[in-house]
């Protein structure tokens, strides 16, 4: 029983390196379990054995590889990563992500089961005090978002149908880049062979024709930070007017009041930041940023600027005692 226990204590480990991983080698995973390259290949059959889709690679030692199987195998994760997971698939419950929410409440409640006491209630405790605030603006089908990621992911151009923010339909030849998901909101990041030049679509919005294809070499991308680039074209690139204010607080209490498709925040140091900000209007900028409750200097440009002044001084009027009082 003991040497059984043994074994099966070997296999799990074996198991778990695998995971961690792409290839191992045969002296590689011996060292790491404290056995021979032999009996490394009799634990790899019996994983085989008991449905594990084991590969081996040749070479000079050989080496190992875990593959995809018909059937998934039971995952071994350590703690933080079921915590993760379980977060994970309760956030995915109410997402952004249309029709995945049952699918995710059952896998949370199958690995609830299984989790050990400490874990399960540090998951209970994290969903008991926090509160969603907002539900998702705008869902995706699952497989939309999968098709997409798939054509990002190997480089294959899309012919798709899309909505344009005021409902004008066009057809598109894009070149996808990259899935960014801003402020409740799913978007793509992709070259526009159409316009020849770098767009930021929702994806809601799209109906990617099928099949994809076909392949195509990768660009430039538009910046090092894609998410940064995408919050900079929602936020602010797409608008008349484009204005930088330096704000007299933190990064993290400022961005708390600006979501992601309402401004780019770079911070300056523990107690300033930048705020870039965009709109159609110089009086809707304004407002915007009077309303978020801090100091702030206007940068840029200067008909903003200008424009304070004016309103300054009406409001400076408005305080005045009536004439004749």
């Amino acid at each position: 029983m003991s040497r059984m226990l043994e074994t099966s204590a070997r296999l799990l480990r074996l198991l778990s390196l695998l995971q961690q991983r792409r290839d191992w080698s045969g002296p590689q995973l011996a060292e790491r379990l404290d056995v021979t390259v032999r009996t490394v290949r009799r634990d790899v059959e019996r994983l085989r054995d008991l449905g594990y889709p084991v590969h081996a690679t040749t070479g000079n030692a050989g080496g190992y590889r875990l593959g995809a199987g018909a059937v998934m195998p039971p995952l071994l994760l350590d703690d933080e990563e079921a915590v993760a997971v379980a977060v994970g698939l309760r956030t995915a419950a109410g997402g952004t992500v249309a029709g995945i929410e049952e699918t995710s409440l059952r896998a949370l409640t199958k690995l609830e089961q299984v989790l050990p006491p400490r874990l399960r209630h540090r998951v209970s405790a994290l969903n008991a005090v926090t509160v969603t605030t907002h539900r998702p603006k705008a869902t995706v089908a699952a497989e939309l978002l999968s098709t997409v990621a798939a054509a990002c992911r190997d480089s294959l151009r899309l012919r798709v149908d899309y909505r344009s923010h005021d409902g004008t339909p066009t057809t598109r030849s894009i070149e996808p880049h990259r899935l960014v998901h801003a402020a409740g909101r799913w978007y793509l990041v992709a070259f526009d062979l159409d316009r020849a030049g770098w767009r930021t679509f929702r994806v809601d919005r799209l109906r990617p024709w099928t099949p994809a294809g076909p392949r195509f070499t990768p660009r430039e991308p538009p910046a090092d930070d894609v998410g940064g680039y995408a919050s900079w074209e929602l936020g602010v690139g797409r608008y008349r007017f484009q204005a930088r204010f330096t704000m007299y607080a933190p990064a993290q209490r400022v961005a708390e009041k600006v979501p992601a498709d309402a401004g780019v925040i770079q911070a300056v140091d523990d107690h300033t930041c930048v705020l870039l900000a965009g709109s159609n209007s110089l009086d809707g900028l304004a407002l915007h940023v009077t309303l978020l409750g801090f100091d702030f200097t206007v940068d840029e440009p200067p008909e903003l600027v200008e424009r304070f002044r004016v309103v300054h001084e009406r409001i400076g009027r408005a305080l005045l005692p009536p004439a004749g009082s």
